[in-house]
């Protein structure tokens, strides 16, 4: 194993790839601490972080930071980065339904490769147009402020030209991020967005970290205490177990038998050969994950809205709290149903 990555920087086009690839991922991370200035930063995290303990938001902070881990974005401190990749994710699962279901776009489809880009330049147009749509109304909630908050931009930048030009920053940060992932894909080692994803969950690796080693510090880690030694064992167990089993089924394969026929040339006979068609278990990858956690936001945030708007509404509560903060048995039926969905889409 040790022999085959050291060979990989030997070959001079595989190593300016990676050192490429690299590079890329370094600026999303640096971007990802670059913040905007008409946000008062230490308000806006003490806010967030009040929101992800479950003491505010109505399970609005849990949501939110699921929605950092699959949109490698940062909410929780307003920055350039801020929408993540999200926006552009959206944007390629609205083109994928519509090319099953409009005609144009699925003649597009079926032109091989020059339609595809075509498709992938509508892609992009609209990636920009939910970028400016959403950056606005998060400066415009970001105004507002959270659970009582009160606004969370500074008073010399809370008219609405600096919201306008706090939405343009982070348009323009959301493109940047869509051309990076771009540029890993066609010079890079590939797979560009799900490299972004990871990026940003692994920066959050030192945080969560952290977090053990000061509960462990704090509490001790004898037997029976919060953070004993039998519980980080299993934590790093399970941490192991999980990595094996997501390579074992992004590896896996499902062997179709095939037999080629028996015939005769002259006095030999040539053929009958048992051979398999090779295919992927996982087809699909983590996208329909991905897919299937964007999509059900929107219920989330409808219902939440709706919620309040008609405060004595059982039933809208009961579903904000269903989508929102409980996640219950209804959201993960739907959860699982859009998993199948694009899996099989």
């Amino acid at each position: 194993m040790l022999s085959k990555f050291v060979t990989v920087f030997k070959i001079p086009e595989l190593r300016q790839k990676i050192f490429l690839t690299l590079a890329l991922l370094a600026v999303f991370r640096i971007g990802n601490f670059i913040p905007l200035p008409m946000v008062t930063q230490d308000q806006m995290a003490k806010v967030f972080n009040e929101m992800e303990e479950g003491s505010g938001g109505g399970g609005l902070g849990a949501a939110l930071k699921m929605v950092q881990v699959l949109s490698a974005s940062s909410f929780g401190m307003a920055t350039i980065f801020g929408l993540g990749i999200m926006p552009y994710i959206s944007a390629s699962i609205i083109f994928q339904l519509l090319a099953s279901v409009y005609p144009p776009l699925e003649k597009l489809q079926k032109e091989g490769e020059s339609g595809r880009k075509k498709i992938n330049e509508y892609t992009r147009y609209a990636t920009v147009f939910l970028c400016l749509g959403q950056s606005f109304m998060w400066v415009k909630t970001l105004a507002g402020g959270f659970a009582g908050s009160g606004s969370l931009l500074l008073d010399d930048f809370s008219s609405f030209g600096w919201q306008v030009l706090a939405a343009l920053i982070m348009t323009a940060g959301t493109i940047l991020l869509m051309w990076i992932g771009e540029q890993i894909d066609e010079y890079g080692i590939g797979n560009g967005i799900s490299l972004l994803i990871m990026a940003g969950i692994l920066g959050r690796l030192p945080q969560a970290i952290g977090n053990v080693w000061g509960a462990a510090k704090n509490g001790g880690i004898a037997l029976g205490s919060p953070m004993g030694i039998e519980k980080i064992l299993v934590l790093v167990a399970s941490f192991i177990l999980v990595i094996f089993m997501v390579i074992a089924v992004s590896q896996a394969q499902r062997r179709i038998p095939t037999q080629s026929a028996k015939h005769v040339r002259g006095r030999r006979v040539f053929g009958g050969h048992r051979q398999f068609l090779p295919l992927k278990v996982n087809q699909s990858g983590v996208m329909p994950i991905i897919f299937a956690s964007s999509l059900l936001m929107f219920p989330m945030f409808l219902f939440q809205q709706l919620a309040n708007v008609w405060s004595g509404n059982d039933m809208l509560q009961a579903l904000a709290s269903a989508f929102g903060g409980e996640r219950g048995f209804l959201y993960n039926l739907c959860y699982v149903a859009l998993i199948y969905f694009f899996c099989y889409f």
